[in-house]
């Protein structure tokens, strides 16, 4: 187990690395709110990821697992700046992987720093979008019982929001995964039209759980997108 301290607070990070593999590239996977932790990706895409060839970052969110819980700080900037400052040291731009609001926080980060980002994997997520978060704003309402013993659920929703122009000048790689029967997929026409260079895919049948119900399906997407975004379709 391991803690780093960043932007004044304690984040639980776990770092998985490709063994014999010199300066391999880095992939930072982000997780959803409430319930969820980084073991939705440990469990799932992380080890598939360090065997083709990734040095992987998981970070625990602020408010969750085993990162610090501070009573306030859940605006959308504060999860930005934690993120910030755990990648400062970073030599080379980082693949971004989000699940739920883990994606948002990825295409706020993207939209802070484009340099600093080589693409961005959002399973069941979308920019941060006036749309968005009217959306989990009335979502955060029927989740209260799990978000009290933070200031999550009423101040998220009022964060100031990236503008429209930042994140269409999001110009790297980018794939969002969708379940059929989740309300999130209807926000793929937004991504579509907001993001320059964006591959939606939607998954019939499934629910905003696609990640962990489907992560064999979720990796060969990934895969294949790997393959042609950054290795020429070989």
């Amino acid at each position: 187990m391991s803690f780093v301290e960043a932007n004044g607070i304690r984040l639980h990070v776990q770092e998985l690395t490709p063994p014999g593999v010199l300066s391999p590239p880095t992939a930072v996977l982000l997780h959803g709110l409430a319930a969820d932790t980084m073991a939705s990706w440990y469990f799932t895409l992380a080890n598939p990821l360090v065997e083709q060839g990734f040095r992987v970052l998981l970070q625990d969110l602020r408010g969750h697992g085993r990162s610090e819980h501070p009573p306030a700080g859940y605006a959308l900037t504060d999860f930005v700046d934690d993120l910030e400052a755990l990648l400062a040291p970073e030599p080379e731009p980082v693949l971004l992987f989000g699940n739920s609001f883990g994606g948002t926080v990825a295409f706020g980060y993207a939209a802070r720093h484009p340099e600093r980002v080589s693409g961005i994997v959002a399973v069941e997520s979308s920019p941060p979008t006036v749309d968005w978060f009217d959306r989990m704003r009335r979502r955060l309402r029927v989740r209260q019982p799990a978000l009290v013993a933070t200031g999550l659920r009423t101040e998220l929703p009022e964060s100031t929001l990236p503008e429209p122009s930042s994140l269409s000048a999001i110009a790297c790689p980018v794939l969002c995964l969708y379940g059929g029967r989740s309300p999130v997929h209807d926000m793929a026409g937004e991504a579509r039209l907001l993001l320059p260079r964006v591959r939606t895919r939607v998954f019939p049948g499934e629910r905003h759980t696609l990640l962990v119900d489907r992560p064999d399906d979720v990796r060969a997407a990934v895969t294949d997108w790997l393959r042609t975004e950054f290795h020429g379709g070989q």
